[in-house]
C-alpha cells in the first residue's frame, strides 16, 4: 500500500510522527485494543490547514484502487 500510494504521489507512514525508525506498532493503537499484527499494517495519513477537498478525495480514490488491486492479488479470499 505504502509504495503503491507513493508512486500516485501520496505520502504516508506506517509509524507515528512522534516515533519515526521504531518497528514498534504505534502506541495509540495498541491504548485503545488494536491487536499488535493489525497496528503493524496500519498507515498514518497527516492532513494540514493547506490541504483542500479536491486533494482528500484524490486520496481517497487512490486507497480505494490500490485496496481493490491488492486484494486481487490477496491469497486470502473474502466474500
Amino acid at each position: 500500500m505504502l509504495l503503491a500510494l507513493d508512486t500516485k504521489g501520496i505520502m504516508v507512514s506506517t509509524a507515528s510522527a512522534c516515533s519515526a525508525g521504531s518497528s514498534e506498532p504505534s502506541h495509540v493503537l495498541k491504548a485503545i485494543g488494536v491487536d499488535p499484527f493489525l497496528a503493524r499494517g496500519s498507515i498514518r495519513f497527516s492532513l494540514g490547514h493547506f490541504n483542500n477537498a479536491d486533494e482528500v478525495d484524490f486520496v481517497i480514490t487512490a486507497v480505494e484502487e490500490v485496496s481493490a488491486k491488492l486484494r486481487e492479488y490477496s491469497p486470502i479470499k473474502r466474500v
